[in-house]
């Protein structure tokens, strides 16, 4: 499926955190000063207690889901019973965006608990089409697709990441949901440059920004850096989000903690130097601009 080169739809550019299960009761009891939450669909696509909690949350706050278990990347295709439940839980929640990762975690009916990398390919990019396309026509919107984390090469992986991605969109009328951390995470591993990466972006199809932590590794002399989210956004991330904000406009950001989960006060101040590193950017371009 082709499609000409369009903006996506955003919500209101603002900051956000994700939601995790040590803060829900917190969050539905003092309801905190935060613009929106962004939830991973499989923890309430079983029904219950969970998705009635996620209903609660809801009714106060604009909601995104962002998936890790469609393996866009499989060979063998997408799990239509996984992207069956999806649907019945975005027509339920009725999220402001949804997202899946550049992955592939599914294999001959496995599933495995990674997110796996893909090389930069040709017939990779027909196969994320695929199901791209697949995915959108099945919840009758538009997805956005967040770039990975790399640590090695491919051997064979011929076409620039962000010009990957950037075709990916042109093809599907995907968005592209652009982790700051994940762009730093790679650039560092393998040489890149942070900056360069986001430049060639298209700010048309950048829908959503993410931040997080990551730790420093040592290993073989040299130093690795691991995107496990379980730390404050770092500094250098920080400044390449200024760059971002500079480049795409005020994006909906949001802040991401999985491991080593902090009290909820650490995320919302998180969210708030989210929020001002956004305006303080705009502030910028629009003084550069009069």
């Amino acid at each position: 499926m082709a499609h000409s080169d369009r903006a996506v739809a955003r919500p209101a550019p603002q900051a956000g955190i994700g939601l995790r299960a040590p803060h829900v009761a917190e969050i539905v009891a003092t309801r905190p000063a935060v613009a929106w939450l962004e939830a991973h669909p499989e923890n309430y696509m079983g029904g219950g207690p969970t998705v009635r909690q996620l209903d609660r949350v809801r009714e106060t706050y604009p909601v995104a889901l962002h998936g890790v278990g469609l393996s866009l990347g499989s060979a063998d295709g997408i799990d239509r019973r996984h992207l069956a439940r999806l649907k019945i839980l975005v027509e339920r929640i009725e999220p402001i965006l949804v997202s899946e990762h550049l992955s592939w975690s599914r294999t001959g009916g496995a599933y495995l608990n990674h997110l796996l990398p893909l090389p930069f390919t040709e017939e990779t990019l027909e196969v994320l089409c695929r199901h791209v396309d697949e995915t959108q026509r099945a919840l009758g919107r538009a997805i956005l697709v967040e770039n990975p984390s790399a640590y090695l090469r491919f051997h064979h992986s011929p076409i620039p990441e962000p010009e990957f991605l950037g075709e990916l969109a042109r093809r599907t009328g995907c968005g592209l949901l652009c982790d700051l951390n994940n762009v730093w995470v790679t650039c560092r591993n393998l040489g890149l440059d942070p900056d360069a990466w986001v430049d060639a972006l298209s700010p048309a199809a950048v829908g959503e920004i993410h931040l997080a932590g990551h730790a420093v590794n040592e290993a073989d002399e040299r130093t690795i850096l691991i995107d496990d989210h379980g730390s404050r956004v770092g500094p250098e991330v920080w400044r390449l989000h200024a760059r971002a904000v500079a480049r795409f406009g005020p994006v909906p950001t949001l802040v991401e903690w999985d491991t080593d989960i902090p009290a909820l006060a650490v995320l919302l101040a998180e969210a708030r130097q989210a929020a001002c590193v956004m305006e303080s950017a705009c502030g910028a371009v629009d003084a550069r601009a009069g």
